[in-house]
């Protein structure tokens, strides 16, 4: 297989994780803000913690987006052999869990 025939088929890859996470994240904030909205209708407390639940997890899904690309991009680059590539995702990796680190522990 050619290197950009790969390179297509990455880039497909990528985009399809990337678009398929949107429109989870996208549907299960949706869900939360229609649930969010019948409770205060019918007046149930339970039905709207759920609802904050489901959109806090949607929040999170389209947050951690980007860092799923990376991980992909990281096997990828380790499956290929590419070593480079590879060190740099892991930096990137790196940096963005000391920045997770970071805001949990101030």
């Amino acid at each position: 297989m050619s290197e950009s025939v790969e390179n297509e088929r990455l880039g497909r890859v990528l985009a399809a994780l990337l678009r398929y996470g949107t429109w989870a994240a996208s549907t299960l904030i949706a869900i939360g803000m229609l649930s969010g909205a019948a409770s205060r209708i019918s007046g149930t407390a339970d039905v709207g913690t759920l609802g904050y639940g489901l959109m806090k997890t949607g929040v999170a899904v389209l947050i951690m987006l980007p860092v799923a690309r990376v991980l992909v991009l990281f096997g990828i680059f380790l499956c290929r052999r590419d070593l480079a590539y590879a060190l740099i995702s892991a930096c990137v990796l790196a940096i963005l869990g000391f920045g997770v680190w970071i805001g949990m522990h101030s």
